[in-house]
């Protein structure tokens, strides 16, 4: 790991550290700065906003190119369905621990919250895209975006409350695996 990847994720600790023992609102970024050992620019060149430390998803061109490269035989749900896990076998699992406090705060933070479904909007949008240049039409094209991002959202928040040592690899294939399950009850 670079001293640039080093400090992001020093920067990233410090701060899930502190919203968690102050909560998100009371804590400024000059405060997480100060503790992470660096200045509040040097926080601002890793992260645009202070929300962006909880809600970092660099996984939108990704996801957007897995779901083109599916099948356009296939129906537009299955071939998301399939695009997201392709693009989540590509990634390195992420930390649990750390991930899960990032779930948790989000899931708990109405404002946050809010910003994880603005973020999966953007995700929509580019699975929409993904989905058009290869034939889906519009409404077919948002339906499968948004019941295969529901699902993934779901799985996320039931992981990260969960205690039972399920990855999240697992529980995301698991939600995905039910969305399988309905097109086939059909």
């Amino acid at each position: 790991m670079n001293r640039s990847e080093t400090t992001r994720q020093r920067l990233q600790e410090t701060a899930l550290r502190l919203f968690s023992e102050r909560g998100f609102d009371a804590v400024t970024v000059e405060e997480v700065a100060r503790a992470a050992g660096v200045s509040h620019m040097t926080f601002f060149r890793n992260f645009p906003t202070k929300e962006s430390v909880v809600l970092d998803d660099p996984y939108d061109p990704l996801v957007g190119a897995a779901v083109a490269a599916e099948e356009d035989t296939l129906p537009a749900l299955e071939r998301v369905r399939r695009g997201v896990l392709t693009a989540f076998a590509e990634i390195d699992e992420p930390a649990d621990e750390l991930m899960r406090r990032k779930v948790r705060l989000a899931a708990g933070h109405p404002g946050l919250k809010a910003r994880v479904w603005e973020n999966n909007l953007r995700t929509e949008a580019v699975i929409v895209s993904a989905l058009h240049e290869t034939g889906a039409g519009e409404l077919e094209a948002r339906v499968a975006a948004g019941a295969v991002l529901g699902a993934l959202t779901a799985a996320l928040f039931d992981w990260a409350e969960s205690e039972d040592g399920t990855s999240l690899g697992d529980r995301i294939r698991e939600a995905l695996a039910l969305l399988d399950r309905q097109s086939v009850l059909r």
